[in-house]
């Protein structure tokens, strides 16, 4: 419930003409003659708190756009943060896994080498090739998810992929 006083002023222009017999005639009263001017205002003299109130709600609502902004900040400084380290941790594995196969490589050579010297059978030679197979498979995947971290973190930084 609203209870307000309301002021108003009102007001207009107008054009008063005494009619005489004659056109002649004296008028007695010439402030009658010719345009009036006047002014219009209204104003409520007593909200109740309304504007008090329409002012709290406007600084809460800046509040809450405020807490909205700086939660949108946290987390997207929160998914660079988790990008950067899921990208930092792929390129480790495949940096591991690229040892790992040189090191593969280097066997199989040392098992071809024994077994042309006929210390070793080519079972030996197939064992270690197989080996090789499997890390390079390794490696294949651990590219793939390091490229696939480093895809995701231009995408959060801003890189327009949607």
């Amino acid at each position: 419930m609203r209870i307000a006083v309301l002021l108003t002023l009102k007001g207009g222009k107008s054009r008063l003409r005494r009619r005489t017999s004659s056109p002649f005639t004296q008028c007695s009263d010439c402030s009658q003659l010719g345009p009036t001017y006047a002014a219009a205002a209204s104003q409520p003299v007593f909200e109740r708190g309304a504007l008090r109130d329409n002012l709290r709600y406007a600084k809460s609502e800046e509040r809450q756009a405020l807490i909205s902004y700086q939660q949108t900040i946290q987390r997207a400084f929160g998914d660079v943060s988790d990008s950067w380290i899921g990208y930092d941790k792929h390129h480790s594995v495949r940096e591991r896994q690229e040892r790992s196969m040189k090191d593969l490589q280097e066997s199989v050579n040392v098992s071809l080498m024994r077994y042309k010297g006929g210390t070793a059978t080519y079972l030996s030679v197939l064992d270690s090739q197989r080996s090789l197979f499997v890390a390079e498979l390794t490696l294949a995947q651990a590219r793939d998810n390091e490229y696939q971290g480093l895809v995701q973190l231009f995408k959060i930084l801003g890189g327009g992929w949607k």
